[in-house]
């Protein structure tokens, strides 16, 4: 059964601080249409630029993840998309009026609250997920980072294993084996520092919204009463102790794993940047924003590669074919050697599908690389050219009389090598109508599922005159 995308059933609103610049932010999700995905907008910048919550926006990892578009940016949004990917909702236009999400409690659950007060509404169109095909990994042998994605047909699972080298922190593991267990055992689970991190971080002037609620500060190292009192004035608290955990006793731990719970939430929240939602099994040792964001780019260049190769309906050379090739040769001048088409496959007003088999036969072969036969890129242009102009005089009723004219080549690319024995399948779109007998398109050239050759053509369609037709 098909599941449907979701939306959220009115706007709903939720204020707060942000943890790094301090400053009060309202954060209103509004529902959005089918194929939306999840976007921010900038309602305090002039003109209300959007940044799509893309991995190709990210731009900070430092301290959360930061993305920015249209010269707008907002941080610290993995808390956000984590609570959106855990309720399983699709669609929704997230507007704020800072530059920095409300830090709450330094958890994904005030927000999952707020979502499920408005609650979601099914939608008609399908959500599309993409399948993990195989293993992918990443890795980052410096730091000791090791991040899969392994197949996993019907549902989104999490392992997280996180050692900071830490007597108090140890080694911890998390797992989820349904993103439907996200609410109940990972929502809640806060961020969390070290001690010598948090006087770095206050040194520095970075966590201007932060007052000791909304973190859990592991104390790795001695303190005297002193530092302990320091803290409790800058946080205004009367009192500030370690507790037997190993913590500051500012708030008990909610999991003993608890940090390697918000690792977990972390990497959700990070990964809904790749703009898909994702079947597969997702395992991860020692991630950070960083880490998370460079595999989310891995993953959503897979994806672009796939979806690239999709984009051609496959052909079966042996199909009957539209014009074969005394049918192409009573259009196109071109006689052997030049007649490069062998068939047509398919052919509408707005492109064209052509077909060549390379030979070894073929006189070219004699004199370019004999010892190694490789058809010339030039002559696949020529192949393309010829399908294209198939379909430029298919927009005239004597196309006998006519010839095409290519006046611009732009943007060529050979991608991969054609030998003897392969079929080039030709893709021709036309890019804009034809204006005046010019004509632009886009051709692609494919053996197989491998994309040869692609470029972007102009053409211009003129009548013969005696002189040519002689």
């Amino acid at each position: 059964m098909n599941i449907k995308q979701r939306t959220i059933k009115a706007p709903v609103s939720i204020s707060g601080s942000g943890l790094h610049t301090g400053e009060k932010v309202t954060l209103t999700f509004n529902p959005a249409p089918e194929n939306h995905g999840y976007k921010f907008r900038r309602v305090d910048v002039p003109g209300q630029p959007i940044i799509d919550a893309d991995v190709d926006n990210v731009t900070d990892t430092s301290r959360g993840t930061t993305i920015s578009q249209n010269g707008a940016s907002v941080s610290t949004i993995e808390h956000v998309l984590a609570a959106l990917v855990g309720l399983e909702i699709d669609n929704v236009l997230i507007d704020m009026d800072g530059p920095e999400t409300p830090i709450m409690d330094g958890s994904s659950i005030q927000f999952v609250e707020v979502l499920r007060q408005t609650g979601t509404v099914e939608q008609d169109a399908d959500r599309e997920y993409y399948h993990i095909p195989y293993n992918i990994h990443y890795s980052e042998p410096d730091r000791k980072v090791e991040m899969v994605a392994m197949p996993l047909d019907d549902d989104y699972r999490f392992t997280c294993m996180v050692d900071y080298n830490s007597q108090v922190l140890g080694s911890q593991h998390a797992s989820i084996s349904s993103i439907t267990e996200f609410v109940d055992n990972i929502a809640s689970c806060r961020t969390f520092c070290f001690l010598h991190e948090l006087e770095m971080l206050l040194k520095h002037d970075l966590i201007k919204g932060g007052d000791l609620n909304n973190a859990i500060v592991v104390v790795d190292k001695d303190v005297d009463e002193e530092e302990l009192n320091h803290l409790a004035k800058l946080f205004n608290r009367k009192d500030i102790k370690v507790a037997p955990q190993g913590i500051l006793n500012n708030i008990e731990l909610r999991h003993q794993n608890e940090p390697a719970r918000h690792k977990l939430l972390d990497m959700i929240g990070d990964l809904a940047l790749v703009g898909v939602p994702l079947r597969g099994h997702i395992m991860a040792a020692r991630p950070g924003h960083a880490a998370n964001v460079a595999f989310a780019k891995k993953i959503k260049t897979l994806i672009k590669k796939e979806r690239s190769r999709k984009h051609f309906k496959v052909y079966d050379p042996t199909m009957k074919p539209v014009y074969d090739t005394e049918q192409i040769m009573k259009i196109l001048p071109h006689r052997y050697p030049m007649l490069m088409i062998d068939k047509i496959l398919e052919l509408t007003k707005s492109h064209v599908v052509g077909l060549k088999n390379v030979t070894m036969n073929e006189g070219i072969f004699q004199g370019h690389f004999p010892g190694t036969p490789l058809f010339p890129g030039v002559l696949q242009i020529e192949a393309m050219a010829q399908t294209g102009g198939i379909l430029v005089l298919n927009t005239v009723p004597d196309p006998e009389n006519y010839i095409t004219l290519f006046l611009k080549i732009e943007n060529a690319r050979f991608k991969d090598k054609v030998v003897p024995g392969d079929t080039i399948i030709f893709h021709c779109n036309l890019i804009a109508p034809i204006r005046r007998g010019i004509a632009q398109m886009k051709g692609v050239g494919m053996v197989g599922e491998r994309v040869v050759v692609e470029a972007e053509l102009m053409a211009q369609i003129v009548k013969q005159t005696k002189t040519e037709e002689a």
